[in-house]
C-alpha cells in the first residue's frame, strides 16, 4: 500500500537502544556513477544509494548507451551494488540538432549539473529537462563555463530545459550564448573572463580553460572537475577557495582515488541521512541517574549497591548510533556528531561547519537550552525548495521563535506544540520534522513520500523495532490508524 498523503508521528515515551544503518551517500554515489562511466573498464560500486536521485542518474547513463547492472545489497534495503562498464570518456549514444537525445533529471541537482558537463564529450546533441522546480534552479554559471570551453548551450534563461551540443559541435566552432542578457549570472560569474566564447570564438581544443563561480552551487565546479581529466579542461573556481568548499574538495578527492581503469569502489553511508538518528537519540527519553552521596562513595556496601543500580539504569538509557559512520573527511555532515549536542559554538555556518544536516540542527534547536545563530544559508534558498523560509515558517507554526535576517536564522528555546507541516516536496523538510515529532506531540507531515528522493525507507527505520529501528508509532494523519511497516516505504 502507498504511504498516505498525511501521516502523524507519535512521540516516543521510553528510552531506545538502537544501531541504525542508513543508505549510501547521494553526493558520492552520483559522482561515482559519472566517474565509472568515464573510466577505462568496468567499475563496481558497493553500498551505492538507490533512491529517486540516483535512479535518475543511472537511467540517464543507460539512455546514453552505457551498460549498467544493478544488484540487491543484502546489508541495506535502499542500497545497491551497481556495475558500470566505462568506455574511457566515450559516450555511445547521441541525438541530432533536429532530434536531441532526451535526458530527464527530475529534481536532482547533481544529475542536472554533472550530466550537463559530461555530455559535452558526446558526438551529438542532448536535451536536459526535469521537474518544474528543477527548471527554476540555477545553471547559469555552469553554462557560461561550458561556453567558455567552446561548447554550445542553448537555453532561453540559462536554466533547464537546455540543449547542449557535444564535442563534434565544438570542433566546428558552434558556440552560442543564452537568449537572455546574462541577467541570471551571479556577481562572480559576471567577472569571468571575457565574452569571446559566448560571442562565437572557439578556444583551442587542447588545454581548454574556464573559470566557474560556485556562489550559487558548488555542483557547478564539481561537474567540470569530474570530466576535466578526460576532456583535458583546466578549471578555475571562483567564489570560494576550492580547498575550503567541502563538496568541491569531495570531488577532487574522489577523482584522485577512484579506480579509473576499472575495479571496485565502496560508497560511504550518507552522513546527512545519519544526522536524523543522532538527533533522535539526543531527544529520546533518558532515565534519571541518582547522584551518589559522599557517604555512599566511601561505604563499600552502599557503593556496590549504587553500581548494581547503575547497571540497571544503563540498560534503560537511550543510545542511538549510526553504523559504519564515515571515517573520511569527504562528507562535511560527518561533523554532526560533534555539533548536535555542543552548547557552543553559538554561530554555525552552512559553508564551514555543516552541509544539509544544518537543517536537522535548526529544527531541533527550539528544544535546546540556548539560542543558536545559523549563518551562510543562502544556498538553502536554491535547493529543493526555499529552505530558509520553509524552516522559519514551519517551526513558527509549531510555536518556535525564529528570526530571519538576510541569510541568517536565529532560533530560540521554545515551548513547541503540534502542527500540520508542509514539506514543500522536500525530502529533508519531511525528515527533519519527523524527528521533531518523536518529541513533540501532534506533528503531522504532508506528502511524506517525498523522502524517496534520498531515503525511501526512512519511515520504516523510524518504526522498525530496536535495535534496527526506533520503534516509533506512525499513524495515518486523517484516520488515526497505526501504519504497518509495509505501508511506510516511499514509492
Amino acid at each position: 500500500m502507498p504511504l498516505p498523503d498525511l501521516i502523524e508521528i507519535v512521540p516516543l515515551d521510553k528510552p531506545v537502544r538502537a544501531e541504525i544503518t542508513v543508505p549510501g551517500s547521494k553526493s558520492i554515489t552520483n559522482r561515482a556513477l559519472i566517474l565509472a562511466a568515464l573510466a577505462d573498464g568496468e567499475v563496481t560500486l558497493t553500498g551505492a544509494l538507490w533512491s529517486e536521485d540516483t535512479q535518475v542518474m543511472a537511467e540517464a547513463l543507460k539512455v546514453l548507451g552505457f551498460e549498467v547492472k544493478v544488484e540487491i545489497d543484502p546489508a541495506e534495503f535502499c542500497n545497491r551494488t551497481i556495475s558500470v562498464k566505462g568506455l574511457g570518456g566515450t559516450i555511445p549514444n547521441a541525438g541530432t540538432a533536429e532530434k536531441p537525445l532526451e535526458l530527464f533529471v527530475g529534481n536532482a541537482g547533481t544529475a542536472a549539473r554533472f550530466l550537463s558537463a559530461m555530455v559535452c564529450a558526446g558526438n551529438g546533441v542532448y536535451r536536459l529537462s526535469g521537474v518544474p522546480r528543477m527548471h527554476e534552479r540555477p545553471q547559469a554559471a555552469l553554462f557560461r563555463a561550458l561556453r567558455e570551453l567552446g561548447y554550445r548551450v542553448d537555453s532561453p534563461n540559462d536554466k533547464l530545459p537546455a540543449v547542449i551540443h557535444g564535442e563534434s559541435e565544438a570542433e566546428r566552432g558552434s558556440v552560442s550564448r543564452s537568449a537572455s542578457d546574462n541577467s541570471n549570472a551571479t556577481a562572480d560569474s559576471n567577472q569571468l573572463p571575457p565574452a569571446e566564447a559566448a560571442a562565437g570564438h572557439r578556444p583551442a581544443l587542447r588545454n581548454r580553460a574556464c573559470a566557474v563561480s560556485i556562489v550559487e552551487s558548488s555542483q557547478f565546479a564539481s561537474a567540470l572537475l569530474l570530466c576535466a581529466t578526460h576532456a583535458k579542461w583546466k578549471v578555475s573556481v571562483l567564489g570560494e577557495n576550492t580547498e575550503e568548499s567541502p563538496y568541491v574538495a569531495m570531488t577532487l578527492k574522489l577523482v584522485e582515488v577512484f579506480p579509473g581503469r576499472g575495479g571496485r569502489f565502496q560508497i560511504e553511508p550518507d552522513a546527512s541521512s545519519g544526522s536524523y538518528f543522532w538527533a533522535a537519540g539526543w531527544m529520546l527519553p533518558h532515565a534519571s541517574i541518582p547522584v551518589p552521596s559522599v557517604g555512599m562513595l566511601f561505604s563499600s556496601k552502599k557503593r556496590d549497591e549504587y553500581y548494581r543500580e547503575m547497571d540497571g539504569v544503563h540498560e534503560s538509557l537511550s543510545s542511538v548510533s549510526v553504523l559504519r559512520w564515515p571515517d573520511t573527511e569527504w562528507q562535511i555532515d560527518r561533523n554532526f556528531t560533534v555539533f548536535h549536542m555542543m552548547p557552543k559554538p553559538h554561530t554555525i555556518s552552512r559553508l564551514n561547519h555543516l552541509g544539509d544536516s544544518i537543517m536537522t540542527l535548526i529544527t531541533i534547536t527550539p528544544l535546546l537550552r540556548k539560542e543558536r545563530c545559523f549563518v551562510d544559508l543562502g544556498r538553502l534558498r536554491l535547493q529543493e525548495c526555499e529552505r530558509v523560509v520553509a524552516l522559519r515558517t514551519e517551526l513558527t507554526k509549531c510555536g518556535a521563535k525564529v528570526i530571519e535576517e538576510g541569510d541568517t536564522l536565529t532560533v530560540y528555546p521554545s515551548e513547541l506544540h503540534g502542527a500540520e507541516i508542509e514539506t514543500y516536496n522536500d525530502h529533508r523538510m519531511a525528515m527533519c520534522f519527523a524527528i521533531l515529532g518523536l518529541k513533540v506531540p501532534g506533528i503531522k507531515l504532508k506528502n511524506p513520500a517525498c523522502v524517496k528522493k534520498t531515503f525511501p525507507n526512512f519511515f520504516q527505520k523510524l518504526a522498525a523495532p530496536p535495535p534496527h529501528g526506533l520503534g516509533a508509532e506512525i499513524r495515518d494523519g486523517r484516520t488515526g490508524r497505526k501504519l504497518g511497516l509495509d505501508e511506510l516505504f516511499a514509492e
